[in-house]
């Protein structure tokens, strides 16, 4: 099986094991992963300092470039929100039936798709009522997977994340 190509999304202050657990499985079943944010070559830093280096710049990042999107939490998903193009392009992998991998406050850039009605998912405990208003179907469960969306809570779910993650890749 040839790997996929998945696109994560992610700034400054991201939650640092939600970026790099995943991303380690998804390397260590054959899959790329190529971080994008607004300036290629740049070096954002997580919440305790895990460093990533952008891959690619999202002004000329198409969703038909991949075949999955990850979207680690911490303060990244609502600092990356402030930019109309992160939403859009979450939106392009859901319109194209491709797999969105978001954790945490992840979810938090989902609502900008306005394509959360009827959805189940989960998310950080303070984001249910914005995912709720967004007509997503909030669940209090480790992981959740409809359609194509995997969502978890917090870092103690990510066993269960990359799990459900992978399978939708089909490893």
């Amino acid at each position: 099986m040839m790997g996929k190509r998945i696109a994560v999304i992610v700034t400054d202050l991201f939650e640092d094991v939600e970026l790099a657990i995943p991303a380690e499985a998804f390397k260590a079943a054959g899959h790329e992963v190529v971080i994008v944010e607004w300036e290629t070559g740049k070096e954002v830093v997580g919440k305790h300092g895990t460093k990533a280096t952008v891959d690619l710049s999202i002004g000329g990042t198409k969703a038909g470039d991949f075949d999955a999107l990850l979207i680690p939490g911490g303060f990244s998903p609502d600092l990356l929100r402030a930019d109309d193009r992160f939403g859009q392009f979450a939106k392009a992998f859901i319109e194209e039936d491709k797999p969105v991998f978001a954790i945490c406050h992840g979810p938090q850039v989902l609502i900008d798709t306005e394509l959360l009605e009827g959805i189940d998912i989960t998310g950080y405990r303070s984001i249910r009522n914005d995912l709720k208003n967004a007509g997503a179907n909030y669940k209090d469960e480790e992981v959740v997977v409809s359609r194509k969306i995997v969502t978890s809570r917090t870092p103690d779910d990510l066993a269960a994340f990359n799990r459900e993650s992978l399978n939708l890749l089909g490893r």
